[in-house]
């Protein structure tokens, strides 16, 4: 396969930006029983479904030859060599609660390797764009991984894990050293949010655990095709299955990353 990286990014893109504009005219319209608790602080509602369906759809039509990793399943989730990896409303509570961090979360992967990624901010209406060796866009400009080196000023985000929390003890201390070496640390809600402000220069760094491939897979090419270097917690290259990650600049990673591996790894 030999795509026009380009004109399928663009229409994928095309394809999020109508999705977004579908999840931001349900703003405020979602009742109590049109949620369905997944657990305690995980929801869902047709709004996800429904962008899903759109996104699968759409995808289906630009690029047939993929399979889907989706994560409200309404299509059957068969792995190919390349596949669409999905998330239709990353940061669903925020949006249920009316915060305005949420967005849609496009990949396509061959393998274990990101080609395309697309995470659109619905809120803001910025659009981050990645291809392989092409690079990393926000609204069609460049964009590149802070240049800081010094750890103490940097400005981290984080997000709190749905699951495993057994943990907790560990992640706890880890970020309270973060809260007392750095200019501070941020929790939007929204994953590909973060990874996104990270390719942006937004955020100097981002860690997590407890995730799933949909929240990270489009975000980790946009901070790669950016300048910068995304691991799991013990520096290996699976970061969108392993179900952790450290992503940041290569100016501080080395030191970053072995601070999440000294906290959370056994």
């Amino acid at each position: 396969m030999n795509p026009n990286w380009k004109q399928l990014l663009q229409e994928a893109a095309d394809l999020c930006r109508e999705t977004g504009q579908f999840i931001a005219s349900q703003r405020r319209q979602v009742s109590g029983n049109q949620v369905e608790v997944k657990s305690l602080n995980s929801l869902v509602s047709y709004v996800d479904q429904e962008a899903e369906r759109r996104l699968v759809e759409g995808l289906s039509k630009i690029y047939p030859e993929a399979g889907f990793i989706t994560e409200e399943e309404t299509v059957a989730q068969e792995r190919k060599e390349w596949n669409w990896i999905i998330d239709p409303l990353d940061g669903t509570t925020n949006f249920l609660f009316d915060l305005p961090i949420f967005a849609v979360s496009v990949a396509l992967y061959q393998g274990d390797r990101p080609q395309l990624g697309i995470v659109y901010e619905v809120g803001q209406d910025e659009m981050f764009t990645a291809a392989a060796g092409l690079g990393a866009w926000c609204n069609d400009r460049p964009i590149k991984v802070s240049d800081e080196s010094e750890f103490s000023k940097t400005l981290l985000a984080t997000g709190f894990p749905y699951y495993d929390f057994d943990r907790l003890e560990p992640f706890n201390k880890l970020l309270a050293h973060c809260y007392t070496h750095t200019r501070g640390v941020r929790r939007l809600g929204s994953a590909a949010t973060d990874l996104a402000y990270v390719a942006a220069g937004r955020f100097n760094g981002y860690f997590e655990y407890g995730l799933s491939p949909w929240d990270v897979a489009a975000g980790i090419l946009l901070v790669q095709e950016a300048g910068g270097k995304v691991t799991n917690f013990s520096a290996g290259p699976d970061a969108v299955f392993s179900g952790e990650i450290v992503a940041s600049a290569d100016a501080i990673f080395n030191e970053f990353q072995g601070l999440v591996a000294e906290y959370m790894l056994p």
